[in-house]
């Protein structure tokens, strides 16, 4: 019987991460809140987690701003109510730079450093929505274990957390690698395992996936992503067309084989080797 790999998930030697894999909750932890400052902690007990601070009067910490983000997205066509519940569950506003907070809910892509972006929340929404459509799933209706390819600042990693069992997400670019461990921390996902390495090259030890997902595309589907595939998943990933424009291509891995089709064009950061 083939080995199932540690967790949290590490890459080989050489290529691991510095510090702790992330390790956190389907959702944040409930009864979160912030320190009384007329009471000081006691000295032998922890000090109580808190979410990482909002600017002064944007107000989105709340629900209702999710919650209307997620309005517009099922007027837009979304209608898998778990994804759906994920993204009124993941607060976006801390996974984007304080000077774009204000944008954080409206459907546009951000920079988030390092010449990458984070997507659409639509972009997002639809993609996961799609895997869903052909993954394996599991009795309780979540995807099985899923492979994020480009992690970026780890928004959809941490939707994915809500909808899967289990997620590895792989980035190349150790800058933004530190950054979602950083940003999915006051999450407390367990579900979630961050890598550091080569996305191109897949992560065979935790093969077979239910799903593959890329943030990144390229000129074609790696070997290794349909390789890591199990026989009745789902990889959805942006692919260079003919006309040398990208669109969300998905992939069926049947015991026959498998089955492509080409969706809308979109429109990602190019999809790299290596690390850097």
């Amino acid at each position: 019987m083939k080995q199932r790999p540690s967790f949290p998930a590490r890459m080989p030697a050489g290529d691991a991460p510095k510090g702790k894999a992330s390790r956190q909750g389907p959702t944040p932890p409930p009864g979160i809140t912030l320190p009384n400052p007329a009471i000081a902690p006691k000295p032998d007990r922890p000090k109580v987690a808190t979410a990482p601070p909002v600017p002064a009067g944007l107000g989105l910490d709340s629900s209702a701003v999710r919650a209307n983000m997620v309005r517009k997205l099922a007027q837009g066509g979304l209608s898998d109510p778990q994804v759906l519940a994920a993204m009124g569950q993941v607060p976006r506003h801390q996974f984007v730079d304080s000077a774009l907070v204000t944008q954080a809910y409206e459907d546009t892509s951000l920079p988030i450093g390092l010449g990458q972006t984070i997507s659409k929340p639509s972009v997002v929404a639809r993609m996961i929505e799609l895997l869903r459509q052909g993954a394996l799933m599991q009795a309780d209706g979540r995807m099985g274990r899923v492979l994020e390819i480009g992690t970026g600042c780890g928004y959809q990693a941490a939707v994915l957390s809500c909808v899967s069992r289990e997620v590895y997400s792989i980035e190349r670019l150790r800058g933004l690698h530190d950054k979602a461990r950083d940003n999915l921390r006051p999450l407390r996902l367990p579900n979630l395992h961050l890598l550091f390495g080569d996305g191109m090259l897949g992560y065979p030890k935790g093969a077979p996936y239910a799903a593959i997902i890329a943030a990144a595309g390229g000129e074609a589907v790696p070997t290794a992503w349909t390789d890591q595939l199990a026989v009745g998943g789902r990889l959805i990933a942006p692919t260079l067309t003919g006309n040398g424009q990208q669109a969300l291509v998905v992939i069926d891995k049947t015991p026959q084989g498998l089955h492509q089709q080409q969706l809308e064009a979109v429109h990602f950061v190019p999809l790299k080797s290596g690390v850097a």
